[in-house]
């Protein structure tokens, strides 16, 4: 397996170890020869992880590549999140009572390379968080309040590292990059209580409040208890075996943080974290779907670098997403030269990476939604009207959205059922809609949501309480699933 370091500057890294390549994060994001190959690790050294960075595409793109990759989206996203900072490092709040003991200052600072400090007395302490935070170059902040507390853990960027200690981080690298490693601990719990997230205020929540009583029903027909919670119950999360998300979802929001804290606590999660990573970002399944050859519109993956090859590849009208939009917010066309070059400058300024793609018109689009790997409803989606797209958010009542028609799976072509299981099974065996454009007879996948709309009357019509069923009966038998491995581990 070859390694590769990427930094924004080769000249942040300075060290010649043997087995290790040196390359530019521009140059990794844009060599798509990258994709044909999994056996490559990928540390990832940019200077800053920053949500949309340079440093933040590097490690979504080398997940969407099939890359060993360190650290990891996860694993950034919980650098940032100080409830997951404190939930981890509780489970070794012994060993970092027993590391710290001897200080006698109030605060302590805690540079960690490739798993090590620089004095040895702290290579236990180091080695635990290295482990339970899977970056190269962390930096922990401890403060003492009657005992010893982890204030913050933050990465080191790689050119601010001290020039005294470089000597030291190219010793622990060299015996870092010579072993074969990284290990993930796994938590688990059995009990049969579920939450479900939603947002009473939300007014495109993906679930109406006749579709929650539903998935309530159907939650007690298959032993479990349901209880709806909102974004200000964080701390009862463990009072839980599960949680289910019925609000839109996001990187930067607190329904990726309660997924995140569920699945630390060893709930089963739906929306999983990775799976809101993954869905949410359009740089990644762009990259995923073309590796896997799921048939997509014409994509370029645009930087202020290759912003013109959009022109060469693609014709006008051009279709420009902001990698995170949802609900056709943040997708603009444009029809010259002129608005491509206004719109692309306004998307800049939020992401380094902007998505373009061929326009392809259609009366409606496809949604199949599935579970577990399974198509549990079908959908056509029409677009709003006098629009291009399904929600023009630019018009009053009714006008803003377009009509609906629910089929019968069975009406649905194999096709299409066929393309949206190979597109989610790229992402994993959750919940999932797929978003599939048809042009004659041609298919194009557009996106796969991880939290799909099931409302009351409309992605329920044909099936009805199948539909709730079918995802409650997921949840028991994983549940099922966890208090056996349980029990064996016993």
């Amino acid at each position: 397996m070859k390694t590769l370091v990427v930094v924004n500057n080769p000249k942040d890294w300075n060290f010649n170890i043997d087995g290790v390549e040196l390359i530019a994060a521009k140059s990794y994001l844009m060599n798509h020869n990258l994709t044909d190959s999994k056996s490559y690790r990928i540390f990832n050294l940019c200077r800053s992880y920053r949500y949309q960075s340079t440093g933040y595409y590097v490690s979504l793109l080398a997940e969407a590549r099939g890359h060993r990759v360190f650290p990891n989206v996860s694993t950034i996203q919980d650098l940032k999140s100080q409830t997951i900072v404190k939930i981890i490092s509780e489970d070794i709040d012994q060993l970092i009572q027993k590391e710290l003991k001897k200080i006698k200052s109030e605060k302590f600072v805690l540079s960690i390379y490739f798993g090590k400090n620089l004095s040895s007395q702290y290579d236990s302490l180091a080695q635990q968080l290295g482990s339970l935070f899977q970056a190269p170059l962390i930096r922990a902040v401890f403060v003492f309040n009657k005992k010893w507390m982890v204030q913050n853990i933050s990465p080191i960027p790689v050119n601010e590292i001290p020039k005294p200690h470089l000597p030291y981080v190219e010793k622990f690298a060299v015996e870092y990059f010579s072993k074969q490693r990284i290990h993930s601990a796994k938590v688990s719990r059995t009990r049969y209580d579920l939450a479900i997230l939603v947002n009473p205020d939300e007014k495109e929540a993906p679930s109406d409040p006749k579709a929650i009583k539903q998935f309530i029903k159907a939650a007690e027909e298959n032993n479990i208890r349901a209880e709806l919670i909102t974004k200000n119950d964080f701390n009862r999360i463990p009072e839980f075996d599960a949680l289910f998300i019925r609000e839109t979802t996001s990187v930067n929001h607190h329904t990726y943080r309660f997924a995140r804290r569920a699945f630390a606590e060893g709930l089963f999660v739906i929306d999983d974290p990775r799976s809101i990573v993954k869905c949410s970002n359009k740089v990644y399944l762009a990259e995923i779907l073309a590796k896997a050859k799921v048939p997509t519109v014409n994509t370029v993956v645009a930087s202020r670098e290759n912003k013109a090859q959009i022109e060469t590849q693609l014709k006008f009208p051009i279709v420009l997403k902001q990698p995170d939009s949802s609900f056709s917010q943040g997708v603009i066309k444009v029809e010259n030269k002129t608005e491509l070059n206004d719109e692309l400058e306004r998307l800049f300024d939020i992401s380094d990476l902007v998505i373009a793609q061929e326009f392809k018109y259609s009366d409606f689009d496809w949604r199949i939604g599935i579970i577990n790997r399974q198509p549990i409803y079908a959908c056509k989606y029409f677009m709003a009207k006098n629009h291009w797209q399904i929600y023009n958010w630019k018009a009053n009542g009714d006008d803003n959205t377009g009509n609906y028609e629910t089929l019968d799976l069975k009406d649905v072509p194999e096709k299409i059922i066929k393309t949206a299981l190979k597109a989610t099974n790229l992402i994993g065996d959750g919940l999932y809609g797929v978003d599939i454009k048809q042009s004659g007879k041609e298919i194009f996948v557009i996106e796969i949501n991880d939290n799909p709309s099931i409302e009351y009357g409309v992605e329920d019509k044909i099936g009805k309480m199948d539909i709730y069923m079918s995802i409650m009966k997921v949840f028991y038998d994983r549940l099922e699933t966890m208090r056996l491995r349980k029990e064996i581990n016993l």
